[in-house]
C-alpha cells in the first residue's frame, strides 16, 4: 500500500487545526459572561440605594415637631400659637403669648383654651371666633395659619441634622442620626367621656413611650358659670396630669364635677395606653 507523503500530512494536519479554531470561535457567547455578570449586580446595589433613600425622605416627614407662627399684634396685645405636630397632624396648640392685664387676663383664660382644642379639632386655621374676644380669636387664627404655612414649607426637612450626621463614617455620628428616634413612638389616645351634672368631660393624653408628654380636655362642661370655671379649672388640671403621670391628682376647688369628670376620663385613657 501506498504511504502518503509526511508533507501532504503536515499540510492536512495544519488545515484541521485551523479547522478547528474557527469552529471555536464561531461558538463563542457575543458577550462575556462575566461582564453580563457584573452588570446585572449592579441593578440590585441600584435599587437597594433608591430603597434607602426613599425610607429616608419618608423618616424625614414622621415624628414629633414643633412648629411657632408668627407674632400677630392685636388691639389689646401680640398673640402667638405654637403647634405640636406628629407626623403632620397637630396633636397640640398653644398660645405662646396672648393679651394679659385687666380684663384681657379673664378673657384670654376663656377664649385660648377653646382656641387650641378648635385647632387640634379642625386641623387647620378655619375655626370660629370665641364670643367677647374677637380681636384675640382673629390674631390667633392669623398665627395658627403661619404656623401651618411653616409646617408645610418645611415638608420633610424635620431631621435633617441627623441626616447630615449619618454621612459621617465615625460611629459617633450614626450614634447623633439615631437620638431622634424615640421621639417617632409619639401616641395620642382618648379617654371615654365622662357625664357629669355639667356637661361630659373627655380627655386627650399625648404619651411618648409609656410618659405622658401632654394632657388636653377636649370636652368640658360650658355655658354660663361653667365656661370661667372651666376655664380655670382644665389648664390646672392638665399640667397636674402630666406631672403626675396619672389619674391621683387633686380636684380644682370650686370645680368638683369637672375634676372629677375628668380624673375618670384620664385614668380611661391611662388604661388604654396600658399605662
Amino acid at each position: 500500500m501506498k504511504k502518503s507523503h509526511p508533507i501532504r500530512r503536515f499540510v492536512l494536519a495544519s488545515a484541521a487545526t485551523v479547522s478547528g479554531i474557527v469552529l471555536l470561535l464561531a461558538l463563542k457567547p457575543a458577550s462575556d459572561p462575566a461582564a453580563a455578570s457584573a452588570q446585572g449586580a449592579v441593578a440590585p446595589q441600584q435599587t437597594a440605594a433608591g430603597q434607602e433613600a426613599a425610607q429616608g425622605a419618608t423618616a424625614q416627614q414622621s415624628g414629633t415637631r414643633t412648629v411657632t407662627g408668627d407674632v400677630v399684634r392685636t388691639e389689646y396685645g401680640p398673640v402667638q400659637v405654637r403647634l405640636t405636630m406628629v407626623d403632620g397632624k397637630i396633636t397640640k396648640a398653644d398660645a405662646v403669648q396672648a393679651p394679659k392685664g385687666g380684663t384681657s387676663d379673664q378673657k384670654t383664660a376663656l377664649s385660648v383654651p377653646k382656641l387650641n382644642q378648635e385647632a387640634v379639632a379642625a386641623q387647620s386655621a378655619q375655626i370660629d371666633a370665641v364670643s367677647g374676644a374677637t380681636y384675640t380669636s382673629g390674631g390667633y387664627k392669623k398665627s395658627l395659619q403661619s404656623a401651618l404655612d411653616k409646617a408645610k414649607t418645611a415638608g420633610g426637612t424635620t431631621g435633617s441634622a441627623g441626616s447630615s450626621g449619618s454621612a459621617g463614617s465615625s460611629g459617633k455620628a450614626g450614634a447623633s442620626s439615631a437620638a431622634p428616634a424615640p421621639a417617632a413612638q409619639a401616641r395620642v389616645v382618648t379617654g371615654t367621656v365622662t357625664q357629669t351634672q355639667y356637661g361630659p368631660v373627655q380627655v386627650r393624653l399625648t404619651l411618648s413611650g409609656n410618659k405622658v408628654t401632654k394632657a388636653e380636655a377636649v370636652q368640658a362642661p360650658k355655658g354660663g358659670v361653667s365656661d370661667q370655671k372651666t376655664a380655670l379649672a382644665v389648664p390646672k388640671l392638665n399640667q397636674e396630669a402630666v406631672k403626675a403621670g396619672s389619674a391621683q391628682i387633686d380636684a380644682v376647688s370650686g370645680a368638683t364635677y369637672t375634676s372629677d369628670g375628668y380624673k375618670k376620663s384620664l385614668q380611661s385613657a391611662l388604661d388604654k395606653a396600658g399605662v
